[in-house]
This record gives C-alpha cells, structure tokens and sequence, in this order.
C-alpha cells in the first residue's frame, strides 16, 4: 500500500478552545487506535481515562499505554475517538477507528485520504 502522513487538529471534548495541531500522523490502517504523543494530549488537556491497557507490538511484545477522549478533526472530517497517549520512541499513528469515524479512507494509489462513502449497490 505505500505509507503516508496526514495532519490532525486534536481538541478537548469537553472546552474546544484547548486544541492543539499535530502537523504528522502516519497514517495506519491496519491499527485499531490513534497514537498521539502523550505531551502533545496534555497541552489539548485530554484527561487519561483508561490507565495501563495492554497493547502487543509486532514483535509479540507486551507495552501498556494510557488512553483519552479527544475530538479528531482532518481537513472537514470530524469524529470523536479514543487515543493512546504515546510515549517518546512512539509513533505518532492514525488509527482504523478514527478514520471510520472521520468516514475516510486511504487511497494507497494517490496515497492520501478521500472521502469513505457510501458504498453504492452495484
């Protein structure tokens, strides 16, 4: 599929005033969850609401990771979404839940986001 990277305004989902820009996200949708540097979060002042929650890498090993509600907004799409508060070495990931909320989708040929659909019946 080829990788790429988009941007992503992450706001409060209780005061939208506290929002911040991350200017790189690779976007992932073969994850279930969105990754955003911990630091970042903190500076939207989105709350840790679920502590310790077990995620396998890879390479079979067993992390744990802090996750957060925060509001998800590319370019028009807009979804709210639980996200992991990434740790330095991290990356910083745009997950499949956020992108079907966002209801977009990757175009792996022009390697960027369009808009999901619907689907029409053939």
């Amino acid at each position: 599929m080829g990788t790429f990277f988009t941007s992503c305004r992450v706001e409060n989902h209780i005061d939208r005033k506290h929002a911040v820009e991350v200017p790189k996200l690779l976007v992932d949708s073969g994850i279930e969850f969105t990754w955003i540097q911990a630091e970042t979060l903190k500076r939207a002042r989105v709350a840790p609401e679920k502590k310790d929650h077990t995620f396998v890498m890879a390479n079979g090993q067993q992390i744990t990771r802090t996750i957060g509600f925060a509001i998800l907004r590319v370019g028009d799409a807009v979804t709210i979404d639980e996200v992991v508060f990434a740790q330095p070495g991290d990356l910083e990931l745009l997950g499949a839940r956020s992108l079907e909320g966002l209801n977009l989708r990757v175009d792996s040929r022009a390697k960027r986001l369009v808009v999901g659909g619907p689907i029409l019946a053939a």
